[in-house]
């Protein structure tokens, strides 16, 4: 009668792993949501600062580009989750006319400036603070991490909240082209 208990224990633990096993195996990868925006169809709201590491940045400077402006946090779980991904996708757009442009989202300056040095983005994109949250307000930021794509108009045509990934950024902007 043991020896019955213990197969059926037994049993039951390697049907839960195998169910385990093919859950994770065919799940999908997390990716953010295109999400309707007042803002899609609209000029951007402007952008303009000292990136870390210096220089100037101004979203009115980047027009006749298309430009993603990703909004992050240094706390932000999913936002290191979308960094390699953000970076991959600058990388691979850095000579397409396609700019990209981080803003910091309720963070401290120098907590910010560390998640820029750790994955490098200044070799990639700059990084901007957001002084009294102005940027995120006239965007409708409430969380991290928010992207948003302007085409070369200066008009918003996608937002995007969550973690972004490569392909979906190619997709958006191949749209934009189109």
């Amino acid at each position: 009668m043991k020896r019955h208990v213990v197969l059926l224990i037994a049993m039951l633990a390697l049907v839960v792993i195998a169910g385990l096993s093919i859950l994770l195996a065919t799940r999908q990868p997390v990716a953010a949501t295109p999400v309707p925006s007042a803002l899609v169809g609209q000029s951007a709201p402007p952008i303009s600062g000292t990136p870390f590491g210096g220089g100037t940045f101004s979203l009115s400077a980047e027009r006749g580009k298309i430009v993603v402006v990703n909004f992050f946090a240094s706390w932000c779980g999913p936002c290191q989750v979308e960094e390699p991904n953000l970076l991959t996708f600058a990388w691979q757009q850095r000579h397409r006319g396609v700019a990209v442009v981080g803003v910091v989202f309720n963070d401290t300056l120098a907590a910010a400036q560390a998640f820029d040095t750790k994955w490098g983005t200044r070799q990639f994109y700059p990084s901007l603070a957001d002084p009294n949250g102005t940027f995120a307000f006239h965007y409708g930021v409430t969380s991290p991490p928010s992207t948003f794509v302007i085409d070369t108009h200066g008009r918003v045509v996608a937002e995007l909240l969550g973690p972004v990934t490569t392909a979906q950024l190619n997709n958006v902007i191949a749209r934009v082209r189109a």
